[in-house]
């Protein structure tokens, strides 16, 4: 090779700092083309009147993907940022109390156990089975490219196929071991962020239960964005360079050859390009319809995990008994699902989730203050996203939490900012306002999810939440690893 060749990687959040990093290990040139002004993509950070805000994730689960993937570098997780455990990972709160979910497994048995006796024993042997899906899941299959069934064609993972459970839905699963409707919801949480309903998730993503019991939920000091600040390093420290503040306007293909990219302030020339912008918009917005893998008719039929209604608050006080993450299942949780995935409509008594983490970090608002993230899930492609209708949810939802911790909220507020369906579209090119991504249901995993590389141009790869392996910070991760591995392998 007498020169370096040269990589276009369009967009900065996870994917795209994980495919950068991995793309100059390998000796590539490699600009990261980024519409917004800071890195990150939906993990950016809000500051504003002496608070820090997560905007995007504020679970940290798998740790050990993060450390595979500094290790991969010759690096530690703690040579970035540092991991603060929770206790309790979260609370869930019902219309009669809440439970918690103690990082302690013990703990967590005794809970189960007052709640459905006998079902402490059922959890470790839940939990045993889940470790089997974990190892397999997250280990060995994420890491593949997904692009032919052969892929999967190993010994272990044929004779384990049964065990992983991909033709089960995790609610079935789940039935078989819990019998009280706390207990099955507790279960069933964590693959919500997989953006489907339980009955339409296969069990093989039991490994969540499994990343959310045993893993455990950790805090990164100063918040999520700390990760990204810590991937942003890295990639310069490799040589990666970065144009913040432009639009990617084409793709631009001759004989069948992606050549360069072309944005609102620049031209970029390239042996290859990796889009981990939104892959419809990627599609439909910078190719022209000869060189697109899927139609318009493809995507309309893609099942899209949920877009949120998301509100960041500052309030001039303390609250009297916060925990870092809370969820309110204080209503009914199928209407709610029916609401986001079959019947898409802005839910009538929403569940939703509160972040205050300013109960474990100072640093995120000013003494005396507290910081606090609320999230409903929505369906992607609402229409009437307007500043009166999230005004209405906001009441509505922050009236139940008073009415749970027993003190007030709304007249604490001193700063507010809100965020929906529109601002993912215009931020982040979002297909439908999705936060998410793609459903992991079963026709939408591995082989059967949006191809990592594109099938008329040779030289043009995707990378991200709508490609393999799917939604969530960790795969977004493994995400660039593949398909770095896919550009590097096409290129010998």
């Amino acid at each position: 090779m007498d020169s370096k060749r040269s990589v276009v990687i369009i967009g900065s959040g996870f994917a795209g700092l994980s495919a950068a990093s991995f793309m100059a290990k390998e000796g590539w040139d490699v600009t990261v083309i980024e519409k917004n002004e800071t890195p990150g993509g939906r993990a950016r950070q809000l500051k504003e009147n002496g608070f820090t805000f997560d905007m995007g994730p504020s679970f940290y689960w798998m740790p050990d993907v993060f450390e595979r993937y500094f290790a991969q570098f010759g690096k530690m997780v703690s040579d970035y940022y540092s991991l603060h455990r929770l206790d309790p990972s979260y609370r869930i709160y019902w219309n009669d109390g809440y439970t918690d979910m103690h990082a302690d497994l013990e703990k967590l048995k005794k809970t189960f156990e007052e709640l459905e006796p006998g079902s402490a024993a059922k959890l470790e042997k839940y939990l045993a089975g889940a470790a089997y899906k974990y190892e397999v899941g997250v280990n060995k299959l994420v890491y593949k490219p997904s692009r032919s069934l052969t892929e999967f064609m190993d010994w272990q993972t044929i004779r384990g196929v049964f065990k992983l459970e991909v033709f089960t839905s995790i609610k079935k699963h789940i039935y078989k071991y819990f019998k009280h409707s706390k207990l099955r919801q507790v279960m069933e949480f964590p693959v919500l962020f997989l953006g489907a309903l339980p009955e339409d998730t296969p069990a093989l993503y039991s490994l969540m239960n499994y990343a959310d019991i045993k893993g455990g939920t950790w805090y990164p000091e100063r918040g999520m964005y700390s990760i990204v600040e810590g991937m942003y390093t890295l990639a310069k420290e490799l040589g990666v360079k970065f144009q913040f503040g432009e639009d990617a306007k084409e793709i631009v293909i001759e004989k069948g050859v992606a050549k360069r990219v072309v944005t609102d302030k620049g031209v970029y020339e390239s042996d290859a390009v990796i889009s981990g912008a939104d892959y419809q918009f990627t599609e439909m917005k910078l190719l022209p319809e000869a060189y697109r893998n899927y139609n318009e008719a493809y995507w309309d039929k893609k099942v899209m995990a949920p877009s949120c209604l998301l509100y960041y608050i500052g309030l001039n006080k303390k609250l009297k008994q916060p925990v870092h993450h809370s969820l309110f299942f204080d209503v009914s949780f199928d209407q709610h699902g029916k609401e986001i995935y079959k019947d898409p409509k802005w839910p009538a008594e929403p569940l939703f989730y509160v972040s205050v983490s300013s109960v474990t970090d100072d640093s995120v608002a000013p003494a005396g203050h507290e910081n606090i993230v609320f999230l409903i899930p929505v369906a992607s492609g609402l229409e009437g996203d307007s500043e009166e209708l999230r005004e209405q949810y906001f009441q509505k939802i922050v009236r139940r939490m008073e009415n749970h911790l027993g003190e007030s909220i709304l007249e604490a507020v001193v700063y507010k900012k809100t965020y929906s369906v529109s601002d993912f579209v215009h931020d982040y090119n979002s297909y439908r306002g999705n936060a998410y991504g793609l459903a992991n249901t079963l026709m939408q995993t591995a082989i059967f999810r949006p191809s990592c590389q594109n099938k008329k141009v040779k030289n043009l790869f995707y990378t991200g939440q709508l490609t393999v392996p799917g939604p969530g910070v960790p795969p977004s991760l493994i995400s660039g690893e593949v398909v770095a591995k896919q550009v590097i392998r096409s290129f010998k």
